[in-house]
């Protein structure tokens, strides 16, 4: 009653993590949640890898212990994506070196916060599987938050593809409850079909035999008009869709993405 009596005064307690987007909180109790698996999925470029390292960062500054396991990127363009989430900038403009004035203060800016908080970086070979990486976390018993960028990136082989998958969704699930962290698991939609009357990604999208619809307990899913109806929705308008939400409502979030900055902003709170 303590804890209830806590939260009812805007105290979420150890048990919840703000996301630093309040919007996608206030959906979550609070944030990502110890025990619980998130699934985060969306179309190819739909920019679930970018919205997942964000969460990362804007919670490593909020102090909370998060490491980010990424099979897509290595520790540097990890840290080019950060800079350029951040300081408000293109990615090819820090490769290059080509940034003015204003942007190179900006990225400058976003380095010093880095200095106070980054989430750790964790890169995991593709195909790699699910147990190492598992062992991995196990390593890192001073981390709260865990997120997984891909699931698709721990299948060793496509032949047995969906069955490993389906495995590696269970077997995290467990790890959750096991080390009592919240892991979030950015996930590809191998389901989806782009032609059909409503787009929006649905539980049965994520495909790999129903396990994310099964085991997660908070399914979210990126949806970005302008991919499918170029045109019609506006440039950078974001759904993000709670499909399942094991403790709560489902709903949507609207946020707003600037493609150019691989960056997404909550509506509520736009100039975090």
């Amino acid at each position: 009653m303590r804890r209830v009596d806590r939260a009812a005064d805007g105290d979420v307690g150890r048990d919840a993590y703000a996301t630093g987007f309040p919007s996608i909180d206030k959906w979550l109790g609070g944030g990502l949640r110890r025990g619980d698996l998130v699934a985060l999925g969306g179309d190819v470029q739909s920019g679930k890898s970018a919205l997942a390292l964000a969460m990362a960062l804007r919670m490593a500054q909020g102090e909370t212990p998060v490491v980010f396991c990424t099979s897509e990127m290595t520790h540097e363009r990890v840290m080019e994506r950060a800079l350029a989430i951040e300081g408000r900038a293109r990615v090819d403009d820090l490769r290059r070196g080509s940034l003015d004035d204003f942007t190179r203060a900006g990225v400058g800016a976003a380095a010093i916060r880095f200095r106070e908080g980054i989430p750790a970086i964790s890169s995991f070979p593709p195909g790699g599987g699910v147990e190492a990486l598992a062992a991995d976390i196990r390593r890192t018993p001073e981390a709260h938050v865990v997120i997984v960028d891909s699931l698709q990136g721990l299948a060793g082989s496509i032949r047995a593809q969906d069955e490993e998958l389906a495995a590696a969704v269970r077997i995290l699930k467990a790890l959750a409850i096991e080390l009592n962290l919240a892991l979030l698991l950015t996930c590809q939609l191998p389901d989806l079909r782009s032609d059909r009357a409503d787009p929006r990604p649905v539980l049965d999208d994520f495909g790999v035999q129903g396990a994310v619809k099964q085991h997660a307990d908070v399914v979210l899913a990126i949806f970005r008009e302008e991919m499918y109806r170029p045109g019609y929705g506006v440039e950078g308008a974001t759904e993000l869709i709670v499909r399942k939400n094991r403790n709560g409502q489902v709903g949507y979030v609207d946020l707003f993405f600037y493609k150019q900055w691989m960056r997404f902003e909550d509506m509520l709170d736009p100039d975090r």
